[in-house]
């Protein structure tokens, strides 16, 4: 039976590459640590229970793996590969179906409200749609899922701009595909997405004291 694959995309958490937008306001260090902690929560909320689905984590820059084994001892790593975001998603979606899985979903590192019912709701979806997105409240989405491979749903897309979920959306349509959706999630790229969420972000850093007085003090002088 074709195995179900989550797609886990990860960067290696280096000062000055992760989360620069946060790092305009917390600074290069507190950025990373907070894309870590971050990562981390996300990693163990998608965990998958008595095999539900395989995870292959996608990790960038392809130097890191030495460090992002370190990270996540264990799992499965292959290097993202191509010179955009859509380009590597597609390689990777790629990849997976070669590899004999029957549906696949990606989703980024930065959203630790992702969990395994988010996975299996986005999997349980494709029975009635060819494409499942996780609308992120930016505009963009945490979350894609497809049962076959296809590339140009990536194509022509503006990455890191409010309409690249809309954008996604009308490529699909162009396509001939149907389209659902899951619940909109908030990412985490600014301090006041940071703020937005601190309800449900600052338990994830109960032991990680430092990191919450360094956003603590970014309130403050936000």
């Amino acid at each position: 039976m074709a195995r179900d694959v989550l797609l886990v995309f990860v960067k290696d958490p280096r000062p000055g590459t992760a989360k620069t937008r946060l790092a305009a306001a917390l600074g290069a260090e507190t950025a990373a640590l907070l894309y870590r902690a971050l990562a981390e929560a996300e990693v163990a909320a998608t965990e998958p229970r008595d095999r539900e689905y395989d995870r292959i984590f996608c990790f960038a820059p392809a130097e890191a793996r030495a460090a992002v084994e370190a990270w996540f001892p264990g799992e499965t790593l292959v290097p993202q590969e191509g010179v955009d975001l859509g380009e590597r998603m597609a390689c990777a979606f790629a990849t997976a179906f070669a590899g004999g899985a029957g549906r696949v979903a990606v989703v980024g590192t930065d959203v630790p409200w992702v969990n395994r019912e988010t996975v299996a709701a986005a999997f349980d979806a494709l029975a009635a749609a060819d494409v499942v997105l996780g609308p992120a409240q930016d505009g963009g989405y945490y979350l894609l899922a497809l049962k076959r491979p296809c590339p140009a749903l990536f194509e022509g897309i503006a990455w890191s701009t409010p309409e690249v979920r809309a954008a996604t959306e009308a490529r699909a349509r162009g396509l001939g595909l149907t389209v659902t959706r899951l619940g909109v999630l908030r990412d985490i790229d600014t301090v006041a997405d940071v703020e937005a969420e601190r309800e449900r972000l600052f338990p994830l850093l109960a032991d990680r004291p430092q990191l919450r007085a360094a956003l603590e003090r970014a309130f403050e002088s936000a």
